[in-house]
């Protein structure tokens, strides 16, 4: 685990996020006042869907406040579902797992989300949301690699892969049960 940069900003920390440099993740697992940046970002990124989901229809306040609660509720679930994984079923022998160091993490992960905004303008919502999500699945493999001291980047990839397939299903039966019509 690397030492905090000090100085280092939010927006720098966000531009190594998206670009996947590993050693801005090291910096954010081992600085514990990034939480709260960590979870603007997540935040952030929730707001980018709600926003950028309104390219698919005419929405209201109402719609871009479900779309991003959702948003939210999903990254929550991944995050849970993906500690439980990679810290207790498919540990490496050298993995430490400290919640705090994941969640950051997997917060500065979801960065490329807060892109997800563009999807307001007709005809690149599915686009937008479409190259989001594979970035978001990529800086989280590298997010959980660092996090979690993995040696292998299968291992991370298998973990954020399985993680991100059951928090997908737990959004869709959500969006499905409770979720606006979509027009």
């Amino acid at each position: 685990m690397a030492a905090p940069t000090v100085g280092t900003s939010f927006p720098i920390r966000l531009l190594g996020a998206l670009a996947l440099d590993p050693a801005t993740y090291e910096e954010v697992e081992a600085d514990p006042s990034a939480t709260g940046q960590a979870m603007l970002v997540v935040v952030l990124s929730s707001l980018g869907a709600g926003i950028g989901a309104l390219g698919l229809s005419s929405g209201s306040l109402k719609s871009i406040v479900f779309i991003s609660g959702l948003a939210l509720l999903s990254w929550a679930a991944w995050a849970v579902v993906t500690f439980q994984i990679g810290a207790k079923l498919m540990p490496e022998p050298g993995t430490h797992a400290d919640v705090g160091e994941l969640m950051r993490t997997i917060g500065f992960s979801s960065a490329p989300g807060m892109l997800r905004i563009f999807g307001i303008v007709p005809g690149a919502t599915i686009p937008a949301f479409a190259v989001t999500a594979v970035w978001m699945l990529v800086t989280m493999v590298v997010a959980v690699r660092q996090a979690l001291d993995y040696k292998s980047t299968a291992r991370a990839v298998a973990v954020c892969a399985l993680g991100w397939a059951l928090a997908v299903g737990i959004a869709v039966a959500l969006g499905l049960v409770f979720g606006p019509a979509v027009s």
